[in-house]
């Protein structure tokens, strides 16, 4: 029995042997290929354990002690990344024939999607499909752009090099014909007669940036524009905007985005700087009027801020821009720096000594939200010398005395705003935009601001009207405005009874060369 239960013992130690064999000649062709020269050459002197030693001697010692398992993970990862390595090519090579739309959409499926379709070489592969004039679009590979230029070149340059020149290249393409169209000039206004039409052809829209203290930007697109006759009133309403009291700056920027076919909602575009707001140092602002839900505040140079009562909450804001080349401030800027207009060449006349002083026109207009209450053109306005007085010229407008040049105005002066469902009319404030033409008919000094109307503390001595006299005053570094209306109550309306205006002298000289 003793020599039966050895023989079974014995038996049971080969198959173990073989096994634990078996099992490192597996780990050692995981690790690498196995010649014929590499394996051991089995005898009576060398066992299983030798072979195992001179099989682990051939696997890298970093690896050496891990286990199969591992192995067969880190062969999955390995093949796995060849196979996304051949992925990626393949990708990229399909994205290759596609046009600026298509890369657009492609960008949103996911990151790798948004990696590999804004790349220099797919862009620079687009930019220079459109350098031809009038070929029609026909894709080109990635190889095909090689040959023009090289990949290493290409790569060079920052990340969306390419993207943006495609698109500032698209974007100007059809620069000359709107200039063409804003050099037909309006009579009745002195500014260009189709400057909506070429916004709104060029489909350029304003936003706001609202800085908080935080340095945290929140960015809302208009929500509404109003035209007029030598403005557009910009509305944007949203309720995400941080506490009044803790804005550091707001920016209103004017946007043209790229012609391209594109579902997303924000396509590529041109941001350019119309104004900036310093909240931080600046004076406090100007209170408007408020009625029973909001009040509004007034920011230089003709922003309102409209405050939910009771509480520092912002409710909307409201901007009011002049067609004084504001096509070219809103495309024409960068996203930092606003367009500079330039300055026109002085006007010199040695012949007539008055010259500086006659032969202005003024268009004035008080609306709010679509409704004009009150629009007039004045030709002909002159100054007297006696009458450059504190560093001013004055030009008398509407004169007191002089009921024929009296202008009525219909209905109540008030400003509309519409936050989210709730809407309301503050009275007693609107929109004032003023166009100063010289003698040869060029903007001199153009301003759109709000204004409000305040109970006048003086005592009027005209008896042709019996009501409540108003005044609305506006001043800037370039000039004053001072207006007086009178409330007739039994006619429900107001009068214009007078209208000054008193530009600085520094730009009268600056304008005509002039010394007064």
């Amino acid at each position: 029995m003793a020599a039966g239960r050895g023989k079974l013992f014995r038996n049971y130690r080969i198959g173990l042997e073989k096994t634990q064999s078996c099992r490192t000649q597996s780990v050692g062709t995981g690790s690498r290929a196995l010649n014929k020269e590499d394996m051991p050459l089995q005898s009576s002197t060398k066992g299983p354990e030798a072979t195992k030693r001179h099989l682990m001697s051939k696997i890298p010692h970093s690896r050496q002690t891990s286990t199969p398992l591992q192995h067969r993970i880190y062969n999955e990862r390995t093949l796995r990344k060849s196979q996304n390595q051949i992925g990626r090519q393949l990708l990229f090579k399909i994205l290759s024939y596609l046009d600026a739309s298509s890369l657009l959409c492609v960008a949103c499926v996911n990151n790798q999607f948004h990696e590999l379709a804004n790349s220099n070489a797919l862009w620079y592969n687009v930019y220079i499909t459109e350098t031809v004039v009038g070929k029609i679009w026909k894709p080109k590979t990635v190889d095909d752009t090689a040959e023009v230029m090289s990949a290493t070149s290409i790569q060079e340059k920052p990340d969306g090099y390419w993207r943006r020149e495609y698109f500032r290249k698209i974007v100007w393409k059809g620069k000359k014909r709107w200039k063409d169209q804003l050099k037909t000039i309006n009579p009745f206004t002195g500014l260009p007669s189709n400057t909506e039409k070429v916004i709104r052809g060029l489909q350029v829209a304003w936003e706001i940036t609202v800085t908080d203290r935080k340095g945290i930007d929140t960015t809302i697109e208009q929500s509404n524009a109003c035209f007029s006759d030598t403005t557009v009133t910009v509305y944007w309403n949203s309720t995400n905007w941080p506490y009044f009291n803790k804005i550091k700056m707001l920016q209103i920027h004017g946007v043209l985005r790229a012609p391209v076919d594109c579902p997303t909602p924000n396509r590529p575009g041109w941001r350019s700087l119309l104004a900036k707001y310093d909240l931080s140092g600046s004076e406090p602002p100007t209170i408007l009027g408020s009625d029973k839900l909001v009040k509004l505040l007034r920011l230089h140079p003709g922003l309102v801020v409209g405050i939910w009562r009771g509480q520092w909450s912002v409710a909307f804001f409201i901007a009011s821009l002049h067609f004084h080349k504001l096509v070219e401030r809103s495309i024409l800027g960068s996203s930092v720096c606003p367009y500079a207009v330039p300055t026109d060449k002085p006007l010199i006349d040695d012949i007539d000594p008055e010259y500086g002083l006659h032969g202005y026109k003024l268009h004035i207009s008080l609306h709010s939200a679509g409704n004009i209450f009150m629009s007039g053109q004045f030709a002909q306005l002159f100054c007297k010398k006696e009458y450059i007085r504190n560093e001013s010229v004055r030009l008398m407008v509407i004169s007191r005395n002089d009921i024929s040049q009296h202008i009525a105005i219909s209905g109540k002066i008030g400003t509309a705003w519409n936050a989210d469902v709730l809407g309301g009319v503050v009275e007693s404030c609107c929109m004032m935009s003023l166009t100063v033409l010289d003698e040869v008919q060029n903007p001199f000094w153009c301003v759109s601001t709000p204004v409000s109307m305040q109970l006048s503390t003086e005592t009027s001595t005209s008896y042709d009207y019996m009501g409540e006299n108003y005044n609305i005053k506006y001043n800037d570094s370039e000039g004053r405005v001072f207006m007086e209306l009178v409330w007739l109550k039994e006619h429900e309306q107001f009068f214009l009874t007078s209208l000054v205006l008193y530009i600085t002298t520094e730009k009268v000289n600056k304008h005509f060369r002039t010394k007064y």
